[in-house]
C-alpha cells in the first residue's frame, strides 16, 4: 500500500533515515565526552588492572571515533592527544609517538581553530611520547617547546590546568617537576 502524498493539511512524514541519523548523532554527542571521561578516570586510577588498561585504551579510541563523527578539528586534535597519553601511560612509545605526531600535525594545520593550550598540550604529548620511547633528544626538544607554549597560555585557569597535567604522570627519566610554567 502506497503512502498518501502530503497535502497542505498533512505535513510530510519525517524520513526514517533522517530521524535515525539525528538519533545517532545525538548519541555520539553524548558518548564522545562520556568515553573521554572514562579514559581520564582510568588513566588517573591507582592500581589499574590489565582489564582497566584495556578499557582505558578502548575508551580513548571510542571517544575519538564519536568526536570524528560529530566534533570539529579541536575535538580531533584533543582525541589524538588523549590516545597518545594513554599509550604513554601504557608504556607503548611507538604508538604514543604516532598519535602525538598526528596531534601536533592537526595543531599546526589548524592553529587558528584551536586554543593556545591545545598547542602546548601537543608539544607535551610529543615530549612525553618520546620519553616513553627512550628518545631523550626529541623528548627534551618538545619538553622545552611545551614549557614555552605553556607559559604563553593567556588564560590563567587554563595555564594552571596545563601545568598540573604537565607535572603529572611518568616522564621516564625526564625531570618534569623542576619548573613552573608560571610567567
Amino acid at each position: 500500500m502506497a503512502e498518501p502524498k502530503p497535502t497542505a493539511k498533512t505535513p510530510p512524514r519525517e524520513d526514517k533515515h533522517d530521524s535515525r541519523r539525528d538519533a545517532a548523532q545525538a548519541a555520539q554527542r553524548a558518548f564522545a565526552p562520556s568515553l573521554n571521561a572514562i579514559a581520564w578516570a582510568l588513566m588517573q586510577k591507582q592500581g589499574r588492572t590489565p582489564q582497566d588498561n584495556e578499557k582505558m585504551l578502548y575508551a580513548a579510541f571510542a571517544s575519538a571515533f564519536h568526536y570524528l563523527e560529530v566534533g570539529d578539528v579541536e575535538h580531533h586534535q584533543r582525541a589524538e592527544w588523549l590516545i597518545s597519553r594513554v599509550y604513554s601511560v601504557l608504556g607503548n612509545g611507538r604508538e604514543a609517538v604516532r598519535h602525538a605526531k598526528r596531534c601536533l600535525q592537526l595543531s599546526e594545520q589548524h592553529a587558528d581553530e584551536i586554543e593556545d593550550f591545545d598547542q602546548a598540550f601537543a608539544y607535551e604529548a610529543m615530549a612525553r611520547a618520546h620519553a616513553v620511547e627512550g628518545d631523550s633528544q626529541q623528548s627534551e626538544k618538545y619538553f622545552r617547546l611545551a614549557i614555552e607554549h605553556g607559559r604563553a597560555i593567556k588564560d590563567e585557569k587554563n595555564r594552571k590546568v596545563f601545568e598540573a597535567e604537565f607535572k603529572a604522570g611518568d616522564w621516564h627519566g625526564l625531570a618534569s617537576g623542576v619548573f613552573s610554567v608560571e610567567r
